[in-house]
């Protein structure tokens, strides 16, 4: 195995540019696909690519705010102590991979947002303090926990195909969760996940006497330049109101009050709801305005990515929808499907798309219509294909750099450091996802 990692590490090393890079490369990808396979002219290729470039800006800015607002939660005062505590009772190299694993697994069934953050945190301080841990491995192996979040609570999919209203429903009506996430399969299928990946990741890691790259404690740990402070500041109404803890108390009993009450009068779960609810959650962790909006300041680091590349992946998903490639994909892998098959495939094709668009509710918006009319034409279950989607989309997220890039940031690391590690990954999770759906088929 250490040679297969070592393999794989060495091939990413080599050939594997920056995520910025391979944006750039699959939009040129796939223009040549669309005028290749589909007969796209260069022209409509272009003016769908150029319209469809900001026609995601609004879920752009959600992820945004998802991820910005996650940082905040996971460096919570409360939060960090927790972490603190977790971490102060591991002592072995290969514990602290387990640990790292199973937080950011953990972390992102409850919510990816959340997930992909606080794993990147708990693995650092998990490389700070055990001598002898992998820095990149233990980076990839807190980002492989994402991958729970297409089993969990904030599964796009699911949770959109069980909200009353969403763009399908028309096609075929409202998959209750029962059916998708909350199935005993996938139950079991989040339990097989959670107990084996921190497993493997473990495994992973160099045996003694093998290289090992720790993490720059000097550069960790260097001491922070205090901010200048005004003497007179603290008696100024404007600072007392900055940290005041009533102002944040009241907007955040505020803030929970609505999210209560949505629940109450029949509201259901998305992304905005999600976004609402860690914000005044934040705030209340926090304690002030004035130290919530700091943290905030830190947070905004980790999706510098996201904001830049974003709008090139939705160009990307126009040209896929407008040329009419998704279709042409989903329908080579449909030709071979049976009802019990069809999700299987789904998984597959599911995965390919991801290359080209990076997103749960993205990437439904193209492959679902196709799917869904698939799955009645030749009778299969149609909560089984919808979740085999979600589930090629997070398969392939261990392997897809646009989001890696909040780990990348926290870290310090370069993709190159952890792709081939998450390769490995991608291997055993595709098993694990590939039986549960075919035994649920």
């Amino acid at each position: 195995m250490q040679r297969v990692t070592a393999f794989f590490t060495e091939l990413m090393r080599r050939y594997l540019p920056d995520p910025f890079v391979f944006a750039i490369g699959l939009t040129l990808l796939t223009m040549a696909l669309a005028v290749i396979v589909q007969g796209q002219t260069v022209t409509a290729l272009t003016t769908s690519w150029g319209k469809g470039f900001w026609a995601l800006l609004a879920f752009t800015t959600q992820m945004a705010v998802i991820l910005a607002m996650g940082y905040v939660l996971a460096t919570a005062p409360l939060t960090d102590r927790f972490l603190n505590r977790l971490v102060s009772h591991v002592d072995s190299p290969r514990m602290a991979i387990i640990v790292a694993t199973l937080v950011g697994g953990i972390g992102s069934y409850l919510n990816w947002g959340f997930g992909l953050v606080v794993g990147g945190i708990v693995a650092r301080k998990l490389a700070l303090r055990v001598k002898g841990v992998h820095y990149p491995l233990i980076i990839a192996s807190a980002y492989s926990g994402f991958t729970l979040y297409g089993l969990g609570l904030s599964a796009s999919i699911p949770v959109l195909i069980s909200t009353k209203g969403h763009p399908l429903e028309a096609q075929m009506g409202i998959i209750p969760l029962s059916e998708t996430i909350f199935s005993p399969t996938m139950l079991i299928t989040s339990l097989v996940t959670i107990i084996t990946l921190p497993l493997l990741n473990a495994w992973l890691h160099p045996k003694p006497g093998q290289p090992v790259k720790e993490i720059d404690r000097a550069l960790e740990e260097a001491p922070k330049a205090a901010p200048a402070i005004d003497i007179d500041e603290g008696k100024t109404l404007a600072n007392r109101l900055n940290n005041s803890r009533l102002l944040s108390y009241v907007i955040g009993a505020i803030g929970m009050g609505y999210v209560a009450l949505h629940f109450v009068q029949g509201g259901s779960i998305d992304l905005n709801l999600i976004n609402f609810f860690i914000l005044f959650l934040g705030i209340l962790l926090l304690g002030t305005p004035i130290r919530y909006v700091e943290k905030l300041n830190e947070g905004i680091r980790t999706i510098s990515g996201i904001i830049l590349q974003y709008p090139f992946y939705a160009g990307i998903m126009a040209i896929m929808a407008s040329s009419g490639l998704v279709n042409t994909l989903s329908e080579a892998f449909v030709k071979v499907a049976t009802p019990a098959t069809l999700p299987f495939w789904g998984l597959i094709s599911s995965f390919v798309i991801n290359f080209f668009a990076p997103s749960g509710g993205g990437h439904w918006v193209i492959q679902g219509p196709f799917m869904i009319e698939a799955a009645k034409t030749i009778g299969a279950s149609v909560g089984h294909t919808s979740t085999a989607v979600m589930l090629g989309n997070a398969w392939n997220d261990l392997v897809q750099p646009f989001w890696i890039l909040p780990a990348l940031a926290l870290s310090r690391l370069k993709l190159k450091d952890i792709m081939g590690y998450t390769v490995i990954m991608m291997f055993w999770i595709g098993i694990v996802y590939s039986v549960a759906i075919l035994v649920w088929g």
